[in-house]
Formats: C-alpha cells, sequence, structure tokens
C-alpha cells in the first residue's frame, strides 16, 4: 500500500481569513507629508532632466527619506499579510506622464519592475478598452467555433468584465489607482496559504494532488522560441515558504491543445474546490484615487468584480500597474525554473520573456 505523504499547513500571518484581514490595519499604510514632498522634489529633478518615466530608475528618482517606509512594505509582503494598502498620493495635482514617473520611481525603489507582455511592456494602464471583441484582437484569443472566443488572460485585464481569482508572474504586483469607475471594479482578495490550508483540512487528498504538475499555456502571453506549454503545480512549499501560481484562464488554455496531459478528476475537483475557497475566503476593498495596492503573488489571490464607467462625469476606471521582483523575495521549490526562470531568494526573476534583448529589463 503507497504511503501518500501530506503537506504541512502554512503558517504566519500570511494565513488569514477575510472576515478577519477586513476590519485589520495591519496592511494599510499612510503616505506621510514628508514622503509626498520628498516625492515632488525626485519628480521636479526628473522632468529638470528630461528623463521619461520609462527610463526612471533608483538614482535618477532617489527616496532616501522613505527608505524606512519602504522597508517596512517588503517586510510585510514576503513575512506578514502579503499585502500593503498605501494612501494619501494626491493624484489629482498630477498629469499622467507624471504619475507615470512616481509610480515607476516608488517601483523602482522598491525592486526591479519587470516586462508585463511580449512586447517588452513595463507599466499597463488598466482600463476598459472597448469590450471582450476589441481585446481579444489585440491581446489573444481562440476560436471555439459557433461564434465563441476564449480570450486570454491578459485580454480578459483590458474589459470591464469580472476577472476570476488568479496571481499574476511576478513577486509583487502594484496598482496605483488614477480613477475609479461609476460602480463596481472592486477589488477581491484571498489568502492562498488559507486557502491551502483549509483544502488541506477538509479534503488532504484534493490538496495534495495540486502539488502534482498541472499544464499549463503561453497563449496570449509569450511568443514563439519556448514550448508552448509547461507543467507545473499550483501549490509548492520550500524551507518552510509557501509559494502558489495559479490563472484558471492558462490551465484552460492548455487542455484545449491536443498533446497535453488532461488534468486528473482529483486535480479538476481540487480546482473547483481552490476556486470556492478563494471565494468564501476572501474580503473585498475599493480602491480610492491615490490608494496603492501591492499583493506577493506567492500568498494572495486577487480578483476584480465587473465595472461600470462613465467617461463623461469623470468616473472612468484607470488604474496603473506595474510588477515588481523583490529583493527579499523567498526561495522558490524546485522545478519552478520553467515559469520563474530563477529560484533562487532575492533573484531578478519572473516577468515575460522578450523575442530578442534581455528578459528582464531593470529599471
Amino acid at each position: 500500500m503507497t504511503t501518500i505523504m501530506l503537506p504541512r499547513p502554512i503558517v504566519g500571518a500570511c494565513a488569514w481569513h477575510g472576515r478577519d484581514i477586513a476590519g485589520s490595519t495591519r496592511w494599510v499604510r499612510n503616505l506621510p507629508a514628508a514622503a509626498i514632498a520628498e516625492i515632488d522634489q525626485a519628480l521636479d529633478a526628473a522632468k529638470r532632466r528630461n528623463v521619461a518615466w520609462s527610463d526612471v530608475t533608483k538614482a535618477s528618482f532617489p527616496l532616501p527619506g522613505m527608505a524606512g517606509v519602504l522597508d517596512d512594505i517588503r517586510d510585510e509582503l514576503e513575512n506578514g499579510s502579503g499585502m500593503i494598502q498605501l494612501r494619501g498620493l494626491p493624484v489629482a495635482r498630477y498629469a499622467e506622464e507624471d504619475l507615470r514617473r512616481i509610480w515607476f520611481g516608488i517601483g523602482a525603489n522598491l525592486g526591479m519592475p519587470l516586462n508585463q507582455n511580449k512586447s517588452g511592456e513595463l507599466m499597463r494602464a488598466i482600463r476598459d478598452e472597448g469590450g471582450a471583441a476589441l481585446a481579444g484582437q489585440h491581446y489573444g484569443q481562440l476560436d471555439e467555433g459557433q461564434g465563441k472566443t476564449f480570450l486570454s488572460s491578459y485580454a480578459r485585464t483590458l474589459t470591464n468584465g469580472q476577472l476570476r481569482f488568479h496571481t499574476d508572474r511576478c513577486d509583487a504586483v502594484g496598482l496605483l489607482c488614477v480613477r475609479q469607475a461609476k460602480a463596481g471594479g472592486t477589488s477581491k482578495l484571498a489568502s492562498s496559504a488559507m486557502v491551502h490550508n483549509t483544502m488541506l483540512e477538509r479534503r488532504p487528498d484534493l490538496c495534495a494532488a495540486l502539488y502534482q504538475d498541472i499544464w499549463r499555456s503561453r497563449f496570449g502571453e509569450e511568443p514563439g522560441g519556448e514550448k508552448l506549454a509547461y507543467p507545473l503545480p499550483v501549490f509548492g512549499q520550500r524551507d518552510g515558504r509557501f509559494t502558489s501560481h495559479y490563472s484558471l484562464t492558462y490551465i484552460e488554455a492548455a487542455q484545449k491543445m491536443g498533446e497535453v496531459p488532461r488534468l486528473t478528476e482529483a486535480q479538476h475537483e481540487g480546482i473547483d474546490m481552490l476556486m470556492a475557497l478563494a471565494e468564501e475566503l476572501s474580503f473585498e476593498m475599493r480602491f480610492a484615487p491615490g490608494d496603492i495596492q501591492l499583493l506577493n503573488n506567492h500568498v494572495i489571490y486577487h480578483g476584480r468584480t465587473p465595472f461600470e464607467d462613465d467617461a463623461a462625469s469623470g468616473q472612468d476606471r484607470l488604474l496603473l500597474r506595474i510588477w515588481l521582483a523583490l529583493p527579499n523575495s523567498r526561495a522558490l521549490p524546485h522545478g519552478h525554473e520553467v515559469l520563474w526562470r530563477s529560484i533562487a531568494p532575492g533573484a531578478p526573476r519572473g516577468g515575460i520573456g522578450q523575442v530578442a534583448g534581455p528578459a528582464l529589463q531593470s529599471a
């Protein structure tokens, strides 16, 4: 009789229930007036030198007075709840180009900004770009016949529709809210560590199944040159630290490929349970203009409710997104190189590989 070694529960502040964290302020920070003044000073200096936002670096946008704030943010992301809400950036006073300089400058001081798509985009404006059909034409879709299309994950982000719980391909994803929608667009957050622990308690067999390889597609993400599909578990642990990389869209896309191994019954059931638990254990938060949300993708699942814009009243949702590799990141399990390229702690990793030039662009 084969003995199945069950995974261990995840302990620490990253394993939280939404009902508890929703009323907590441990993950909320307010930008002090001195920090805003330092940001303005760095912005003025960058503009005098005609530094474009995409050329901003830690050296060209120095924030030495914010070092303590940034250290605290990195520590909360890696060793605490896995998320930060940083409030108080006065976005209304800045033009969008200046906001991009500021946000990229903060990101460059936190970690290394990463490419978010195959064209090397380092900052993405998250807004409704005209509906699912338009987004699919530009960012990837599959024709399923009978008038049905399967949109890439990237395309879905650029509609006003719901986004299912998922993670992004970086240590931390950061969103700066410039404008909020007329209605909806609420951020939904769940601890993947708590999802794991609850599944382990209720259905240890399904939890164990998600430690096995599950095939994902690179559909809509990277051009040729690499295998179109790759195996990676949903859950992993190394040196007592947890990681979960999960996006159902990439799994679904892989299952449409003839040569990819099919999901087992236990994996199907485990994925269904993961989605149900993420919903059960989550909480919702609504951005206000000037809010910054930072999430550690190794321990947080995030999603979004549908939204409705009203551009005439200035209520057309606009978030600016950056992906970061963090210098205090955890070691990842062996085998995760297929996605992250490096599994060493603190290494530049993640992001989307490029056809030509370096895979990671240092800011």
